[in-house]
């Protein structure tokens, strides 16, 4: 977008201004996805609840937020974009301080669900922001302090709430959100500015089918995937349904968009080479991401025996990977081929994981620490350079539309990745139980020496009566616990594959060379 001149449009704020107060949204809105996990059993305890309803203050945001992202350009079209950022902060921060304040559970969930329509909002238009912030041969360093926000915050996510639900109570997990928020709002007034593409004719009508369509469509099935694993999936009436009427939604949203005169969210950006390929790489990007988050605190914790804060410890530090890497390929993508630092980052990325599906039940902290670094630096990498090659050939007046819809599909990847890993997890681990268990019989040499020695071990305790029984079940916790690892090792290998199957989708990236004025 250009001046009355001819010039290209830039802030008269110093970008890197911009991008100080565009972190601070970015980096609360990914915190809150992660940052109430373990105080769940608290706050069904709180608020007189069982565990399973309390999983609705997860999925009430998630659902709110997958809503919002996609029309969040068309919104800032209508209200402009600085207005509609700092009534989503104000929002948020309000949201922010019903949850902690809630008195019952339906409180909580309705102050989620505000909270996560007016965070979904706030991702795609800091980036939108920072983009237009940066001239596009700086943007990379643009992607890099956005990456710090959405990859660092849902890393200390969980070790951050154990900690403040520990020490204080689970209501400060949403209260740490009111002063950053009310800072960031201030910050937005004082230094952020629409640019003319947005200065203009706002649209002159409201495709309410279209969003109608959108809303039920993703909220339908941000439920399945959030809960379908508990109903044991299409064993279950309402995951079918679910399913039918989500595709069906969305089957019809596509169509109402691509005919609307005036549509809320303007699809034909995919018609873009480069957006196009980011759009699938995203989602599969989110599915690798939140799906180890996912996998090593279960294996730490119900595997290994480690507290909470001790696998927040050894988790945390992919953040400090992450935080190097972006740092490095903010200063330096211009200078090299965006393509090789993406397929660089993703051979890194499916090497971590290869030297997790490796692992076993004697391993200290430190095997699990540096893949978890090797993982942050390549996950940070491959966040850059993806973000930036998705939107390197797009004009100004699309950024808005697109990163609304790149963000979904990272979110929308997160979350089929979740409930594709719980899935695998479950059953893997029963197919490898019921192998071991064929090898695994009382004329078996290696089953007898072990239950001999058990029971003369527990005898020595003093239980002379309960010993065989006591022998028998350590015997079965063992063969559990070891199903459980070669499921744990399934998964890694399979989200390793899954990283080196996407470099040749990410050669299909066209070089960005010189952006032209549109």
């Amino acid at each position: 977008m250009t001046d009355a001149n001819g010039i290209p449009w830039r802030s008269e704020t110093n970008p890197w201004l911009i991008a100080a107060a565009m972190i601070l949204p970015t980096f609360m809105v990914a915190l809150d996805t992660s940052v109430a996990n373990v105080s769940l059993p608290y706050i069904a305890g709180s608020l007189s609840s069982s565990l399973d309803q309390a999983t609705w203050v997860l999925t009430s945001y998630l659902v709110a937020n997958a809503i919002i992202l996609p029309v969040s350009g068309w919104i800032s079209q209508v209200l402009g974009r600085k207005r509609f950022l700092t009534v989503s902060m104000v929002v948020f921060t309000v949201a922010s301080f019903l949850s902690g304040a809630a008195l019952s559970l339906n409180m909580l969930i309705v102050a989620r669900v505000i909270q996560g329509a007016s965070g979904g909002a706030l991702l795609p238009i800091s980036q939108a922001v920072l983009l237009e912030s940066f001239p596009p041969e700086k943007r990379s360093e643009a992607m890099a302090v956005y990456a710090f926000g959405v990859i660092v915050a849902p890393v200390v996510g969980p070790t951050l709430g154990g900690w403040i639900t520990d020490t204080y109570s689970w209501r400060w997990v949403f209260y740490i959100n009111l002063p950053v928020c009310l800072l960031a709002i201030e910050l937005t007034r004082l230094l952020i500015e629409d640019p003319p593409h947005l200065r203009g004719e706002t649209p002159k009508s409201v495709d309410y089918l279209g969003f109608g369509l959108m809303a039920l469509g993703l909220g339908a099935l941000q439920v399945v995937l959030d809960r379908g694993e508990r109903a044991d999936w299409f064993a279950s009436n309402w995951v079918w349904l679910g399913t039918l009427f989500s595709a069906a939604c969305l089957a019809g949203f596509v169509i109402r968009e691509l005919d609307a005169k005036e549509p809320i969210v303007e699809l034909r950006v995919l018609t873009d080479r480069n957006f196009a390929v980011g759009f699938v790489l995203a989602t599969v990007y989110g599915f690798i991401l939140y799906g180890t988050l996912v996998m090593l605190p279960l294996f730490l914790e119900n595997l290994m025996g480690y507290t909470a804060l001790n696998t927040g410890l050894a988790i945390t530090p992919r953040g400090m990977g992450a935080l190097v890497s972006v740092t490095l390929a903010g200063r330096y993508l211009k200078r090299i081929d965006s393509r090789i630092v993406l397929v660089v980052g993703l051979t890194l990325l499916a090497t971590a994981l290869f030297i997790l599906s490796g692992i076993d039940q004697e391993i200290s902290i430190f095997n699990v620490v540096w893949p978890n670094v090797l993982m942050g630096f390549a996950i940070g990498m491959v966040f850059v350079v993806l973000t930036t090659l998705a939107v390197s050939t797009l004009p100004n007046e699309m950024m808005g539309t697109a990163t609304g819809l790149y963000n979904l599909m990272r979110g929308m990847g997160g979350s089929i990745g979740i409930a594709a890993i719980t899935t695998f997890q479950s059953r893997n681990a029963q197919f490898h139980q019921s192998v071991m268990v064929a090898h695994l019989t009382p004329y078996t040499p290696a089953f007898q020496m072990a239950y001999h020695r058990l029971t003369q071990l527990f005898r020595l305790t003093g239980d002379c009566a309960g010993a065989k029984a006591k022998a028998y079940q350590a015997i079965t916790s063992t063969l559990a616990a070891q199903s459980s690892v070669c499921a744990f090792l399934d998964n890694w290998r399979m989200l390793g594959f899954l990283a080196l199957s996407s470099i040749p989708v990410a050669l299909l990236f066209k070089k960005a060379g010189p952006k032209k004025n549109r």
